[in-house]
Order: structure tokens, then C-alpha cells, then sequence
């Protein structure tokens, strides 16, 4: 049975992490599972990539007639992204989702799907992480002895919020103090631009946008919800700056190890529970937007054209090209077209 999963419930729970130790497991069958799969996450129960995740250990515990089971430790429960990387490389979890920028720490090329401007709009998106990209970072975890399930699920395009004027084109962007998360590729992005980018953990960016050490910020637009940023800030551009989203990685030993009647089970719910999920972020997308303007957030579009402009201009491209090398960039490029 497929779940229909209300936004409102769903922001609720975003906004809320679960009490410490609790896992989100299957019903009992009359024997114990012979095989137990353990996967931790750093998002709260009621974040559709959970709820998704527990339709996929529901549906993998059925057809498995309770031989497999699939328990699910979300919000930080086992250590923080870089605590959760390293469990799956040992083999103390079965599972992570990790963001393109957290396994980049590991496989560089996953980091790809994060360059600047590079996608305009979701059709590009999926056309290349479920083909020559996806393809491509799912080789480059598997060098890393680890395995990377087909199917990306989604964390939503990036957008930018403002205390003072908004963002109509890069023009915009001179000087501008703005907070960015811990990566290189983020910093150099805005840093290309023109703007004044500070890396800070995103615990700091409500009480630095208060106190003014930055004036701006970008982030998906239910994080800006739950988050209250909106009480911060005073506009948002809508500019699709980066997408990214999560890698269902398993470690490869393990993934390996099991019997292939078992991986066909396991690999199609979660891949399929995948697909559902990033239509519930979509969905989640368009109405959050509706919710903030309630709020007096001001929405604005922006001159794409001209972000693309200044970053190629300013060297960003070529610089980027060259640290990802030519088969990555030919791969990106072979989607969205030619950017350096």
C-alpha cells in the first residue's frame, strides 16, 4: 500500500527529533530475521526520506516472509554524517545517506550534482544522476568498496534569503555577507560572484543572522520553514543555485555477502521507495512556498543567465573542470550542456 504523506505532518516532525535510542523497525514475524540490515541517517522520523525508508523495510520484511529485516536509526542517533560515513566503511551499519557533499569527502567526483548553476530544473536533474552522472559517482563508490543503490533520493534545490534587498541577477550578490556550509565547492561559488561567503555550521546561522555577522543565507525551502529563518530574514530569491540530495550506500562487503534473491528484495524497495520520496519533496516544495509568503517572506525569481555569466567569467568553470577531470565534467556537461 502506497502512503499519502501530509506536508503538514511532515514539517512537524522535521522540526522535532526523536527521542535518543529509538529505532524505526519492522513488525515482528513468529521468527527472528536471519539477516538484519542496519541503516542510520541524520534526519527526523517524519522527514519523507524516513518515511519512505520504513515503507521500503515494511515492504523488504514482507517479501522476505520475515527473513530480512531492515532497522532504521534516524536523526543522528549513531554519530553525527562523519560518525555514520565512517560506520558504513567498517561495517558497524549496512546503510547511510549521505549527501552528495558528505560522501564527496570520500569519492570527490560525487560532489558534481553541487556545481554551481549547473541544473535548470528537475528534468535536468534526474537526466543526469539516473544516467551518465549517477552512473559515473556510483563507479567511483564502488572504488571506495562500498555500493551505491540506482536510485538518488532528493534533498531539493538550494535557494537564498536576504535581510536586505533581494537578489535580482549576480549583480546582486557584490559583497554580500552571506553563510555557507563547510565545502570548498560552495565557497568558491559565492566567492566567484563576488560576495563575502563565511562557512558556518548550521546551528550558528539563525543567531548570525540575527546578530548580523552575515545577512544572507541559502538553504531548501522547507529547512528556511522549519528552521524559522523567515524570522530573520526579510526576502528570497528563488535561485536554484546548487541541487542536491542523498546516496542510499550500502557497505560493499556486506552488500556483497548477501544472497542475490535477498539484494533483488532489498534493492527494489528501497529504489522504488526512492522514486515515491522524491515526489513527496516536490510536492513538499510547492506548498512550502505558499506557507512562507504567509509569513512576509517576499519571493523573487532571478536572471539565471547571469549568474552562469560571472561564474564562467570569473573562472569558476574552468577551475572546477579541472579538479573534477574530463570524464566527470564530460558526463555533467553531456546533461546540462557546456559550462566552461
Amino acid at each position: 500500500m502506497t502512503m499519502t504523506l501530509d506536508r503538514r505532518t511532515l514539517l512537524k516532525g522535521m522540526a522535532a527529533a526523536p527521542a535518543v535510542g529509538m529505532a524505526f523497525s519492522v513488525p515482528r514475524f513468529a521468527r527472528a530475521a536471519e539477516i538484519q540490515l542496519r541503516y542510520g541517517n541524520n534526519l527526523p522520523l517524519s522527514h519523507p526520506l524516513n518515511i519512505r525508508a520504513k515503507e521500503a523495510a515494511d515492504r523488504i520484511a514482507k517479501e522476505t516472509d520475515g527473513r530480512v529485516e531492515m532497522m532504521i536509526f534516524p536523526a543522528n542517533q549513531l554519530g553525527g554524517d562523519t560518525d555514520m560515513l565512517s560506520q558504513v566503511r567498517s561495517g558497524a551499519l549496512t546503510f547511510f545517506t549521505p549527501s552528495s557533499l558528505v560522501i564527496a569527502t570520500l569519492v570527490p567526483t560525487a560532489a558534481l550534482n553541487a556545481v554551481g548553476f549547473a541544473f535548470k530544473d528537475y528534468d535536468q536533474v534526474w537526466k543526469a544522476m539516473d544516467g551518465p552522472v549517477g552512473a559515473l559517482v556510483r563507479s567511483k563508490v564502488a572504488d571506495a568498496r562500498l555500493y551505491a543503490l540506482e536510485t538518488m533520493w532528493d534533498n531539493g534545490f538550494r535557494q537564498t534569503t536576504t535581510s536586505g534587498d533581494p537578489i535580482a541577477n549576480a549583480d546582486s550578490m557584490a559583497g554580500l555577507k552571506i553563510r555557507v556550509p563547510v565545502s570548498p565547492l560552495s565557497i568558491d561559488m559565492f566567492s566567484a560572484l563576488g560576495a563575502s561567503p563565511t562557512s558556518l555550521q548550521f546551528s550558528e546561522v539563525y543567531s548570525a543572522l540575527q546578530t548580523k555577522v552575515v545577512d544572507a543565507q541559502e538553504n531548501p525551502l522547507p529547512i528556511i520553514q522549519v528552521s524559522k529563518i523567515y524570522e530573520v530574514q526579510k526576502n528570497c530569491a528563488l535561485t536554484n543555485h546548487i541541487w542536491d540530495g542523498y546516496w542510499f550506500i550500502a557497505n560493499g562487503r556486506q552488500w556483497s555477502g548477501l544472497p542475490d534473491d535477498v539484494k533483488d528484495v532489498v534493492a527494489r524497495a528501497i529504489n522504488e521507495a526512492g522514486l515515491k520520496q522524491r515526489e513527496d519533496i516536490r510536492t513538499l516544495n510547492s506548498s512550502v512556498q505558499s506557507d512562507l509568503e504567509k509569513t512576509g517572506l517576499a519571493f523573487n525569481t532571478v536572471e539565471t543567465d547571469s549568474f552562469r555569466a560571472k561564474l564562467k567569467e570569473n573562472g569558476f568553470y574552468a577551475k572546477w573542470s579541472k579538479e573534477f577531470g574530463d570524464e566527470a565534467w564530460g558526463a555533467l556537461e553531456s546533461v546540462v550542456g557546456t559550462l566552461a
